[in-house]
């Protein structure tokens, strides 16, 4: 980052830790921001940005697996685990939601898109599964509660949600069929193979997806699929880079478009796709940000006790901004530009 662009987002900083940003000057603010991004990467017209996608392809084709994985933990997983559990929903899906005919609530938004990734996952009872970049293990407990003959391994690169996850997957009776590895992708070798590998926004922080794929059909058994749960953009892929969101909080991290998977398919092939509107995940974010609110103090507490008190009321500040700047992104448009992906992928 530039000298300026530290000076910039450490003026951000203050002013939110000081509270002198209302909270309709930040959404306006992020709105301009979400319009000035595509005006960023649509520049130049149909064939400039078919030729920066076309540079971005061959980047994800070299270098490691993912980059900067120690900053990942910090900046989200390394967390405590209260502090999530103070603002996502009961099952800790740190990802989105589905907002459909009937769901009025987070827990209920979390638990449809369990069930709709699972449906399209093709998951069944009996079936091996490994959940590749479990979070706080949303999915793997899901799965292990609704197919009781099922069998997990739930991958994370953080010591503190496998921790979490082992605890609540003890008190729950799922310990002969949950297994949590804490594992840097990079070198991530399982010892047997699976019926499916689900992966629920994690490709997002990935760099080279073709050898991440190679690996992963490498570890599906005969007949084995990939679900891949993604945030994208309807038609622009694009790096993270020069926004305060992308500094703290998605170092090394890219956003994906909804045909950019079809790029990547040497080993794997895409079998079938879904699009889901980002209304749904707007409203995750909403949703998280009322109980963020509604749990503050403790947040705060909790925040200082991971980062010492001077620094809670900046990094309580600081959340609150991440998520209501992404609800306005993924908001915009009522949810037509910034979307969620689902793919179904198979060996060839």
């Amino acid at each position: 980052m530039t000298l300026l662009g530290r000076v910039r987002y450490g003026l951000l900083d203050r002013a939110l830790e000081r509270g002198l940003l209302p909270d309709p000057l930040l959404r306006s603010g992020s709105r301009w921001g979400a319009r000035s991004r595509l005006r960023r990467e649509g520049r130049g017209g149909v064939e400039a940005q078919e030729r920066r996608l076309g540079e971005l392809v061959e980047a994800m084709r070299r270098g490691p697996i993912a980059e900067s994985v120690g900053r990942a933990n910090e900046q989200h997983y390394e967390l405590p685990a209260e502090f999530f559990e103070l603002f996502l929903g009961p099952r800790l899906k740190y990802s989105s939601g589905l907002w459909g005919p009937g769901v009025g609530d987070l827990a209920a938004a979390e638990e449809a898109m369990l069930a709709l990734s699972c449906e399209r996952a093709g998951i069944e009872d009996g079936m091996s599964v490994l959940d590749l970049g479990c979070g706080w293990g949303s999915m793997s407990l899901w799965i292990c509660e609704r197919y009781p003959r099922a069998t997990v391994v739930a991958v994370s690169n953080s010591a503190s949600q496998r921790t979490w996850i082992e605890s609540v997957r003890d008190r729950r009776g799922f310990r002969d069929r949950l297994t949590v590895v804490t594992a840097d992708v990079n070198s991530l070798a399982p010892t047997r193979r699976f019926d499916r590998v689900v992966s629920i926004e994690m490709f997002e922080h990935m760099r080279n997806w073709e050898a991440l794929l190679a690996r992963i059909a490498g570890w599906l058994e005969p007949g084995g699929k990939l679900f891949v749960h993604v945030f994208s953009h309807r038609r622009l892929a694009y790096e993270f880079s020069g926004t305060w969101a992308a500094d703290r909080f998605f170092t090394a991290g890219r956003m994906p478009s909804h045909e950019l998977m079809l790029r990547f398919q040497r080993d794997l092939e895409v079998r079938e796709s879904w699009a889901v509107s980002g209304t749904h995940y707007a409203r995750t974010l909403a949703a998280w940000l009322e109980r963020l609110d509604a749990h503050a103090d403790r947040a705060r507490v909790v925040l200082g006790g991971a980062v010492g008190e001077r620094r809670a009321a900046r990094a309580l500040a600081g959340w609150r901004l991440f998520l209501l700047s992404t609800e306005q992104l993924w908001g915009l448009r009522e949810g037509e530009e910034w979307m969620v992906s689902h793919y179904l992928l198979a060996p060839r």
